[in-house]
């Protein structure tokens, strides 16, 4: 069993850490209950985010946590029954999100996003996907003048810390950029480097016959199976037992059902997001977020999507209707939208720590055992680059990002 690996998880972290194996010479079998890319990697924004070389913090001050609180805006919401489980996580998430220590955690975010866009691009071509992406950026459009005036400040001081650069459309260039928003803006600052995918799933289809391609299996199975066996690890399949010297749980909101039958108590939660297609004529250059009302648009192939923000609730709680609905009747007043595409709109899960950052390295209770999730907004863009990065650590090869941060060991319990 010697350089042989089960990946648990098909969606865009499992698939690239699998391939990064398999280019290693890793004998690989990669587990999935349904087709990879499916879940959560389907779901999202389909933005390869270069630009967002710091984590989403908690806000700290009063004037945001009152509007969330009382229900105001469609950025945040919450379930009143499920905050009494949550709340201890999102407290730690508040107290990391203090200055003094949100500095130190953007400086290892931003060590991960800034390899995004190569990374991708290596498996993009080596996939023959470039017909999915778009290398045209992405615009944040400001409503009023107050938060274009801060969303610029913001902007400079990122192109300052870490060379991101943007351009700033006042209201009549943004007019004349995207000329088929119904509703005059303030402005918009234009993110050119990152790369928008018009069907994330697929690509992350397209990774995975990739990897089949390198001699990787994916094969259907329950993750909840993962047992050790004979000094490495085995896990139940449609197609029998398969053992491997090396596991990693790679199963984005649904990491902590197998690490806690492992016995770890890792304090994953998750924000879930809703999606829904919408027919429409076209006509943006590019995606874009309304910044103020938290809701993204991006074309797409199915249509044009409509993202909503986040919603902080049990990741198995029935969907809520109020964000999407509101996402739609702002999405409307913005563009020419059809007829919904879905019947019901989607509804995901992003799997988030409360210091921000993933968790990528070795159990500290099991040899051969590997995490690899918590990504939160950002898994479909870094997928390739901590896939990589987790590779690399099993492979035994120095690390071309310094790991450290990223350790499961600094939830460990004394």
């Amino acid at each position: 069993m010697t350089k042989s690996a089960l990946v648990l998880g098909g969606g865009m972290v499992g698939v690239c850490t699998a391939w990064h194996l398999a280019q290693r010479g890793f004998d690989v079998t990669l587990i999935e209950r349904g087709e990879p890319g499916r879940e959560t990697s389907y779901g999202n924004a389909g933005l390869i985010q270069r630009e967002a070389v710091e984590p989403y913090e908690f806000p700290h001050d009063l004037g945001t946590l009152l509007r969330v609180a009382v229900g105001i805006g469609n950025d945040v919401a919450w379930r009143a029954r499920d905050l009494p489980a949550i709340a201890p996580r999102l407290l730690r998430y508040w107290w990391h999100s203090f200055p003094s220590r949100y500095r130190a955690i953007a400086r290892s975010y931003e060590a991960m996003i800034r390899h995004c866009l190569d990374e991708h691009q290596r498996m993009i071509a080596a996939a023959g996907a470039d017909n999915l992406v778009a290398r045209n950026g992405w615009k944040a459009l400001y409503r009023t003048g107050r938060a274009f005036e801060v969303g610029i400040g913001e902007a400079r001081d990122r192109a300052q810390r870490t060379g991101i650069l943007s351009e700033i459309l006042d209201g009549a260039a943004l007019a004349r950029a995207e000329p088929v928003l119904l509703h005059p803006m303030a402005g918009a600052i234009h993110w050119r480097d990152p790369w928008s995918v018009s069907d994330p799933g697929e690509l992350v289809g397209r990774y995975a016959a990739l990897l089949e391609a390198a001699g990787g299996r994916i094969l259907r199975g329950d993750a909840r199976s993962l047992t050790r066996h004979a000094g490495g690890w085995r896990v139940e399949t449609a197609q029998g037992p398969v053992d491997a010297a090396q596991a990693v749980i790679a199963l984005g909101p649904w990491s902590d059902m197998v690490a806690r039958t492992l016995g770890y108590r890792l304090p994953l939660f998750v924000k879930r997001g809703y999606h829904r297609h919408f027919a429409w004529p076209g006509g943006l250059a590019t995606p874009v977020l309304d910044t103020e009302m938290g809701i993204a648009m991006i074309p797409m192939a199915r249509g044009l999507r409509v993202t909503t923000g986040a919603e902080f609730a049990h990741r198995d709680a029935p969907s809520g209707t109020r964000q999407m609905a509101r996402s739609e009747q702002i999405a409307r007043a913005l563009l020419p939208l059809g007829a919904a595409v879905e019947a019901q709109p989607w509804r995901g899960a992003r799997p988030c720590m409360p210091d921000m950052l993933p968790v990528i390295g070795p159990a500290w209770d099991h040899p051969g055992l590997w995490f690899h999730f918590g990504h939160a907004h950002q898994g479909f863009t870094l997928g390739p680059t901590t896939g990589r990065l987790c590779a690399e650590m099993m492979n035994g090869e120095t690390p071309f990002i310094d790991p450290a941060p990223y350790s499961p060991a600094r939830f460990r319990r004394a």
